[in-house]
């Protein structure tokens, strides 16, 4: 179909069926700090929550939020796999902020600098490889999956994503240079197969697919000018490319409308508060605040 001039496949019907009826481990107790979480026990909070086998699951996670897990982020990463079972497959965001000039990071490190030490920063600042960059800022679950042997990773410099499973391949290819988080990366993919959001232990501040509504609210979104180190053969240069403005600011007060939605079902991993939910669902909704809530003049 066609939202706003920009090309978006069908969307698929829900897949109600594999949604719990009542609000997840809402009433379970805190599990014990001096405890420690076993990958087992994960899962079980796992499928409590509505996670099923066979899903396509973007992940924002924060590991420090579960609580103390015997193996760490590769118990949590087991324990995801695990549930989705072999024909499930884990995705999470794996951006990587730390070697573009324009971007809040970047400004935030040299703010003080002198001109020389801008310059010597920026000569260091390495560029962005696929098979190698660590992600910035993502936490340990997501860097646990990018790592993961069997993982495929976009080859987007800025926004890429990692995943693990048999749709991981053909979700990673093809992410547009130009496409952040657009019809053309891994998020308009992941809408069109009807994949789910978990967000674990983290806000919808921190809700990656609610970008893709900045591409589909209006018909021509604010775009800006992005900046960042690339490898380009043998050599490290400079890349810059348009696309549209993101802008997170508005999460915050989208999701505190979204998380009463029917549709979002929540609960708790360990210690962290979770919310589950449709991508499709979620994009949409936002998609429409956002056409009722933000001008495309002041983004």
């Amino acid at each position: 179909m066609t939202v706003n001039g920009a090309t978006v496949c069908a969307r698929p019907r829900e897949d109600t069926a594999a949604r719990p009826t009542a609000q997840a481990g809402a009433n379970d107790p805190i599990w014990p700090r001096r405890s420690g979480l076993s990958s087992q026990r994960i899962a079980r909070h796992l499928c409590k929550l509505g996670v099923t086998a066979g899903q396509t699951l973007l992940v924002s996670a924060s590991m420090s939020s579960i609580g103390w897990v015997e193996g760490g982020a590769e118990s949590v990463v087991r324990a995801l796999r695990d549930v989705l079972g072999s024909n499930g497959t884990l995705v999470v965001p794996t951006g990587t902020a730390d070697n573009s000039d324009s971007s809040r990071m970047y400004l935030a490190r040299i703010s003080g600098m002198t001109p020389r030490e801008i310059w010597k920063y920026r000569t260091k600042m390495r560029p962005f490889e696929p098979d190698r960059t660590p992600s910035t800022g993502m936490g340990r679950i997501a860097e646990a999956v990018r790592t993961h042997p069997d993982a495929k990773r976009s080859a987007h410099p800025q926004t890429s994503f990692a995943a693990v499973g048999p749709m991981a391949a053909e979700l990673m290819q093809d992410h547009d240079l130009t496409c952040h988080l657009g019809v053309d990366s891994p998020l308009g993919k992941m809408y069109c197969l009807g994949a789910s959001v978990l967000l674990l232990g983290v806000s919808f501040s921190a809700c990656t697919a609610l970008h893709l509504a900045e591409y589909l609210y209006t018909p021509d979104p604010p775009t800006r000018t992005y900046r960042c180190v690339i490898n380009s053969g043998s050599r490290r240069r400079w890349w810059k490319y348009e696309d549209v403005v993101l802008d997170d600011s508005e999460f915050k007060a989208l999701g505190a409308i979204l998380d009463q939605s029917e549709f979002v079902v929540r609960g708790r991993v360990g210690n962290a508060d979770c919310r589950l939910m449709p991508l499709c669902n979620a994009v949409d909704f936002a998609t429409d605040w956002l056409r009722e809530n933000r001008s495309a003049s002041s983004a």
